[in-house]
């Protein structure tokens, strides 16, 4: 396999989990959101219960970083709970239910990636 830069590697885990939302249902609202405290990888939308979806990607080629699990800390909720309520307060549109997911993406180990989905982790 060839040699992958962190932002080609987070650029492909990134597109793999649109894609992936998509064939679940979400329409994608906004990807690599930013403001001044930090930044949003995928902002979505189910639409069928008119619920928010925050999702953290992390992409993966091996084991050295340790599951998707071990990659959402407490602190890591913390700041997404922050970012996603500064996103919310400058839509119009109203949300029945918001939801932080995580999304990790392994390339490398089989042929085609491994998708892990953590839905309402914080």
């Amino acid at each position: 396999m060839e040699a992958w830069t962190r932002a080609e590697l987070g650029a492909l885990g990134e597109q793999l989990a649109v894609d992936y939302l998509t064939l679940q249902g979400l329409r994608v609202l906004a990807r690599n959101w930013r403001c001044r405290y930090g930044e949003l990888d995928i902002i979505a939308a189910d639409v069928a219960n008119r619920t928010a979806v925050f999702v953290e990607v992390k992409t993966r080629t091996g084991e050295g970083f340790g599951g998707v699990e071990q990659a959402v800390t407490p602190d890591k909720v913390r700041r997404l709970r922050r970012l996603a309520g500064l996103w919310l307060a400058g839509q119009d549109e109203r949300w029945h239910a918001v939801r932080l997911d995580v999304i990790g993406v392994r390339i490398g180990r089989r042929p085609t990636p491994e998708i892990t989905h953590l839905q309402a982790v914080g």
